[in-house]
C-alpha cells in the first residue's frame, strides 16, 4: 500500500493531491476517495485507482 504526505486538499471543491513517498510525484485524490477528513502534510495511506480521467488515490486513511 503506498504512503504519502497530503500536499493540499481544498474541502470546498472536494479534492486535492498527495506527493506519493515513493515516486514523489503527485496523486489526485478526491473527496471520495478518503475515509476520514484530512489537511495540508498528513501522512497517509492509500491506493492507486484508474477511471477514464487516469489514476488518482482512494481509500485515503491517515498514519
Amino acid at each position: 500500500m503506498p504512503t504519502g504526505k497530503v500536499k493540499f486538499f481544498n474541502e470546498r471543491k472536494g479534492f486535492g493531491f498527495i506527493i506519493d513517498d515513493e515516486t514523489q510525484h503527485d496523486v489526485f485524490v478526491h473527496a471520495t476517495g478518503l475515509t476520514e477528513k484530512v489537511n495540508e502534510n498528513d501522512l497517509v495511506s492509500f491506493e492507486i485507482a484508474e477511471d477514464k480521467r487516469g489514476k488518482k488515490a482512494v481509500d485515503v486513511k491517515k498514519i
